[in-house]
């Protein structure tokens, strides 16, 4: 009967021209297919590039079968509406004709989405050690920056991309065409049969699970290494989390758990190393009066705020041999050998170097609504004292809205590159770290000949990718030219060459310099927070500034009260870092550090690290072999982890991180 029926069909075929009839919803399932073959084989082959760390964590089985678990949910969300629309609206009328031209557009770009996303996804693993996360969409509203650099140093990549997303969009049209013709249709009382399936499928998939949770990463997450447990989701699905995370980033008790507010704040006051008494104000729960160690002339300020130079660069901290300049100067000053960033960003950077804010799985506060204007940074505390204020950048300072978020809360002037008059090299990040030098001395110079205090903070970016600087300046590490460390060795360069002009300048004597990383450059490793990657030189230099290496663990949210006691500034702020100049020597420090969502407490080698709905874990870490090894939960610990967690969120949404507009600020000695 089977054998008659096809013959028949075949002859019907041949007789009439006509070709067999699809069902109205095989283009969706045919697509769904396509979709699911790419994403498993995209998986499969980052999981053979990433074949030592699969293996690590015994991820084989997981990453399949929770792979395709997490695609069948991708592909729910993406075609359940496609295929409702389908059942209810298709048809040989005006309505399901328009309907036809609408899923042909869908399925195409549905399908361009998950494969552009997919080739893009080894170089984003290779910049930032996951798959496309939060920053991916951060980075798309520089469309000039990141055109520019991805052109100087990634043209194979973006030419693939082009031709691939111009093969996928024209293929997946095409293919779009041919199964929604010579369609069959189901009868009327069929289709609310159908639409209820669709749902209840497209539901079912998407929830992909019938507990109180629906799927989500942490569900399927089964290793301590990042890496690995995003490459058993799909790039589509890691994006669409994190931004529907966005919407929520701003109250941390989404992401770690609650706390009582009186509780976050007395752990925050606690664990600032300040006595009770000292927290005076209700309306700014963490602000404190504090005394400059310093008690002459106050001193000039100038940070130094180096683009993502690593550790694992400096050789006086047992890195690459890339820092000549710094090494020789780390013997002149104050040398951090356990130095943390707070984050995997410049803007991380910047927040905890100039604001002394704490982190938290939102966006740094340089990019958020509620801190461009009566939020603290040094810059306005310094203002109020008399302080010239200034930021120099060889960019453009809209870039990650430093320029609004400056400019609103006590910077000045800022200086970009539109006011270098014929620099010596432009790279795609603007100009060279020997033109941005170079103009910070001349601005310098010029204000100490006006007789006021200043105040200068200078962001390089020759080490950035594409990582251009100018011919001829240093031996090069390797070939070619363009290189992640031949730039950093060329930043290194400029730095020193800076500091032999500063040396013999006026300025010298009157002037604290801090140079210091904003973070380590293509943050990643195997374990839940990667601690060794968060690790940076800082370096205090000066006249009259002591010599010495410091062992200590601190933060980069140490480093502006710090200075603020090294330039003789007292006074009253809201930052919880400490003064190291009034810390004792056996002290055995504290680090906070934000990995994507994942936030790690570091106290002396003991570590406690928070995930998003998910129980606290404790580590020692090992520095010299760079490791974490689990140990027994550390409660009290976990608490003071979730407390600094909180306090970030709890403080920008409230208000609490200001200057009191009418508080008395002590007057410059």
């Amino acid at each position: 009967m089977g054998l008659f029926s096809l013959r028949s069909n075949t002859d019907y075929i041949k007789s009439t021209g006509i070709p067999n009839q699809h069902h109205s919803l095989k283009a969706i399932i045919i697509f769904a297919l396509i979709i699911l073959a790419v994403t498993t084989v995209s998986r499969l082959g980052l999981s053979l590039w990433q074949i030592e760390r699969v293996n690590d964590a015994q991820g084989w089985s997981h990453i399949i079968l929770q792979g395709l678990r997490v695609d069948f949910a991708t592909l729910c969300w993406l075609l359940g509406l496609a295929g409702l629309g389908t059942a209810l609206l298709s048809g040989k009328h005006a309505i399901g004709k328009l309907w036809t031209v609408l899923l042909r557009i869908w399925l195409t770009l549905g399908l361009w989405l998950i494969v552009f996303l997919e080739i893009s996804t080894p170089s984003f693993i290779q910049e930032y050690g996951l798959r496309p996360n939060r920053l991916y969409v951060e980075y798309l509203i520089y469309p000039k920056e990141v055109l520019s650099m991805l052109w100087a140093g990634r043209k194979l990549e973006l030419l693939l991309a082009l031709v691939v997303s111009v093969t996928t969009l024209i293929g997946g049209w095409r293919l779009s065409g041919y199964f929604t013709r010579n369609v069959r249709f189901p009868r009327w009382y069929w289709r609310p049969v159908l639409a209820v399936i669709v749902i209840c499928i497209t539901i079912l998939g998407a929830r992909s699970s019938l507990g109180h949770r629906p799927l989500n990463p942490s569900l399927v997450a089964f290793s301590d290494d990042p890496l690995v447990n995003s490459l058993l989701l799909n790039s589509s699905y890691s994006l669409t989390f994190a931004i529907k995370q966005m919407g929520n980033e701003q109250d941390a008790s989404k992401v770690y758990g609650k706390l009582e507010q009186q509780k976050i704040i007395d752990i925050i006051r606690q664990q600032s190393g300040r006595s009770v008494e000292a927290f005076t104000s209700n309306e700014f729960p963490s602000l404190t009066f504090n005394q400059a160690t310093y008690q002459g002339k106050p001193k000039n300020l100038v940070i130094i705020l180096q683009e993502s130079l690593g550790a694992r660069f400096v050789g006086s901290l047992g890195g690459l041999p890339l820092t000549p300049s710094i090494d020789e100067l780390s013997s002149q000053g104050w040398f951090f050998e356990n130095l943390y960033a707070t984050g995997t960003r410049s803007v991380r950077g910047i927040e905890a170097i100039t604001t002394g804010f704490t982190p938290t799985p939102a966006r740094a506060v340089v990019k958020l609504g509620k801190s461009q204007t009566n939020f603290f940074t040094i810059a306005e505390l310094l203002k109020r004292q008399g302080y010239l204020t200034q930021f120099i950048y060889g960019g453009e300072s809209h870039f990650d809205n430093m320029r609004s978020f400056f400019l609103g809360n006590g910077f000045s002037q800022i200086i970009d590159q539109d006011d270098y008059k014929s620099p010596a090299f432009v790279a795609s990040w603007g100009v060279s770290d020997e033109d941005l030098l170079f103009r910070a001395h001349d601005e310098f110079t010029e204000m100490h000949k006006q007789g006021k205090p200043f105040f200068s903070l200078v962001f390089s970016s020759s080490n950035h990718d594409p990582y251009e600087f100018p011919d001829n300046r240093i031996e090069l590490y390797e070939q070619p030219q363009y290189t992640m460390h031949n730039a950093v060795k060329y930043a290194d360069y400029a730095v020193g060459e800076f500091f032999k002009k500063a040396q013999k300048a006026d300025y010298w004597n009157d002037t604290l310099f801090l140079v210091v990383a904003d973070h380590d450059s293509r943050v990643g490793g195997a374990s839940l927070v990667p601690i060794s990657r968060f690790r940076i030189p800082g370096l205090i230099l000066g006249g009259g500034v002591e010599a010495k290496r410091d062992p200590r663990v601190v933060s980069q949210i140490d480093m502006a009260p710090t200075l603020l006691s090294m330039i003789g500034i007292s006074g009253s702020y809201p930052m919880l870092g400490r003064d190291l100049t009034q810390q004792a020597s056996d002290w055995q420090g504290r680090a906070l550090m934000q990995y994507d969502k994942n936030f790690a407490l570091l106290e002396g080698k003991n570590v406690t690290i928070l995930q998003p709905e998910q129980a606290a874990k404790s580590f020692v870490y090992d520095f010299s072999k760079e490791t974490l090894t689990s140990r027994e939960l550390d409660t009290q610990q976990a608490e003071n982890a979730l407390g600094w967690a909180l306090w970030g969120s709890a403080a920008y949404n409230q208000h609490w991180f200001s200057l009191p507009k009418r508080e008395a600020v002590t007057e410059v000695r």
